[in-house]
C-alpha cells in the first residue's frame, strides 16, 4: 500500500463516507456461493499424527519440494524476473528440454534491470516447438517484498507448512506444473511434443510477458497450433469456470483554490471527489449470474496541499472488478456507467483515464474429479489470443497471497501435481475426441 504525500485532505475527504464501504451493493449476489474458503492455518504442527501408510510420501515429494523451495528462494519481483528465469532454463535444459528465451522490454519502473524474458520449453532437442497439443503457463514474478522460503521444521508431511513470497502466487503453480509433465514423461502417458510449458514475466503488473507471447504467435515458423492452455494460478486446487474482468483507471477532479474559511468562493476539488465515490459506490456497476457483482475498489485518494486550502485537485485511483461480459467489452460498460455518474456529479470537473480492461473471462470447468470455483481476480487468460480451450488451476488460496503471510502446505503442491496430470491428459483426450 502507498501512502498518501504530506499535507492530503483524503483523510478528512474520506471520513466523510464510511458507511460506504460496506454498503450492499460491493457485496457478492450469492453469498454463500461466493464467500472465500477460509482455511485455518496451524503454525505448529508438531502435535500432528505420523502419516500411515496411506498417506505414505509420493515417490516426487523431494524433487517436488527442492523445485519449489529453489524458485521461492530466488527473488523475482516484476520488472527482475532476469534471476528465477535463467535458473528455470538452466532447471529444464539439465532434464532434457529444448528452451526459447523470448525478450520483453524492461518496465519503466525498473530501468536498471537485466533483461527480461519468457521461458518457453519443450521435449526434446527441436531447436523449434513442433506444435504443442497443450500449453502449460504460469507466470515467474510476484508482487514486492521479497520474503525469504522457509519450511517447518521437522519431519517434513503432508501436513508442513511452506513460507515464503511466491509460494503461492505463482510458483506454487510452477513446481507443480513442471513435476506433473515430468511424471507424464517418465510414465510415457504422453507424446514428448504433446505438451510445452510457457513461463512469463509481468502478470503482477501489465501482463506484457503473455502479450508478449501472444503477439508472437502470428509470425511464429512453424506455427503454434495448441487447441488448450492449462494457466497456474491459486484456486485451493479446485478447477475455476473463470474470474471477473477488470477495469484499472485514475480520476482527477478540478476544483478553484481559495481560503477555507470562506468555501463558497471557490470549489473543492476532494468534496466533488467524494460526492462522486459515493455515488459510485452506490451504484449498479454490473452483475451476472455465474460471478456477482462488479465491485469498486478506491486503491488511492490523494487531494489538497493543507487543511485550510480550499482543494484545487483531488486524484482517485481505482480497480473495478468486473463481473459482466463479453469479456472484449464489458469493462467499456463499467466505464460508461462511471463517467455518467461524473458527469451527474459535475460535467466539467472529472477528467477520466484508463489504462487497460477487460469484461468477465470464461474457463471450461467441466472435468470429472474436480471441485468448481469462481474467483475475483484477474490473471493472463485475456491476455492470449486465439481460440483454445482454457483451464485455470493451482495450489494455495489466495486470500493468503500478496501478504506478509503468504504459504501453503506440502499436501497442496502434491495433490496441485495430480490435478495438473489430470488436466493435461484431459485435455490430450479431449481434443482427439474432437
Amino acid at each position: 500500500m502507498r501512502s498518501l504525500p504530506a499535507g492530503s485532505a483524503a483523510v478528512f475527504a474520506l471520513g466523510l463516507v464510511p458507511w460506504v464501504f460496506c454498503h450492499g451493493v460491493q457485496r457478492p449476489m450469492h453469498h454463500d456461493q461466493e464467500r472465500p474458503h477460509v482455511r485455518l492455518i496451524h503454525q505448529d504442527v508438531s502435535s500432528l499424527p505420523a502419516e500411515d501408510a496411506e498417506d505414505a510420501a509420493p515417490s516426487y515429494r523431494h524433487d517436488l519440494l527442492h523445485l519449489h523451495k529453489e524458485l521461492v528462494s530466488v527473488s523475482s519481483i516484476s520488472g527482475y524476473e532476469n534471476a528465477v528465469g535463467h535458473f528455470l532454463v538452466d532447471y529444464l535444459t539439465e532434464r532434457g528440454y529444448s528452451v526459447e528465451l523470448q525478450p520483453v522490454h524492461v518496465v519503466d519502473s525498473a530501468p536498471a534491470a537485466k533483461e527480461r524474458f519468457n521461458v518457453l520449453a519443450w521435449r526434446g532437442e527441436s531447436k523449434q516447438a513442433a506444435s504443442p497439443r497443450v500449453v502449460v503457463s504460469s507466470h515467474m514474478d510476484v508482487v514486492p517484498p521479497h520474503i525469504p522460503y522457509a519450511i517447518d521444521g521437522g519431519e517434513i508431511t503432508k501436513h508442513s507448512i511452506i513460507r515464503g513470497r511466491g509460494s503461492v502466487d505463482a510458483k506454487g503453480s510452477v513446481a507443480s506444473m513442471i513435476i506433473a509433465l515430468e511424471q507424464l514423461h517418465r510414465a510415457d502417458s504422453i507424446e514428448p511434443h504433446d505438451v510445452m510449458l510457457l513461463f512469463v514475466v509481468g502478470e503482477e503488473i501489465t501482463g506484457d510477458g503473455m502479450h508478449a507471447f501472444s503477439d508472437s504467435l502470428p509470425q511464429r515458423k512453424p506455427p503454434l497450433r495448441f487447441e488448450a492452455v492449462i494457466f497456474g494460478e491459486p484456486t485451493e486446487n479446485k478447477l475455476a469456470c473463470g474470474h471477473k474482468g477488470g477495469l484499472f483507471c485514475t480520476i482527477v477532479a478540478k476544483g478553484v483554490p481559495g481560503h477555507s474559511g470562506y468555501p463558497w468562493l471557490g470549489k473543492s476539488a476532494n468534496e466533488l471527489m467524494v460526492r462522486a465515490m459515493v455515488k459510485i459506490l452506490d451504484a449498479d456497476l454490473g452483475s451476472s449470474e455465474l460471478f456477482g457483482n462488479t465491485t469498486f475498489n478506491i486503491g488511492r485518494f490523494d487531494g489538497g496541499v493543507a487543511e485550510n486550502v480550499i482543494p484545487e485537485s483531488a486524484t482517485v485511483q481505482f480497480a473495478a472488478r468486473v463481473a459482466i461480459g463479453p469479456e472484449s467489452s464489458g469493462h467499456t460498460i463499467v466505464r460508461q456507467k462511471v463517467e455518467a455518474i461524473l458527469d451527474e456529479v459535475d460535467n466539467e470537473a472529472f477528467k477520466l483515464t484508463c489504462s487497460h480492461g477487460y469484461g468477465s473471462v470464461e474457463a471450461t470447468c467441466d472435468v470429472d474429479g474436480f471441485e468448481k470455483v469462481t474467483v475475483n481476480y484477474g490473471t493472463d487468460i485475456p491476455g492470449l489470443a486465439g481460440n483454445h480451450t482454457r483451464y485455470l488451476y493451482g495450489p494455495g488460496n489466495i486470500l493468503v497471497a500478496h501478504g506478509a503471510r503468504e504459504n501453503l502446505t506440502v499436501a497442496d503442491l502434491e495433490d496441485a501435481v495430480e490435478g495438473y496430470k489430470k488436466l493435461i491428459l484431459h485435455a490430450l483426450n479431449q481434443q482427439v475426441a474432437r
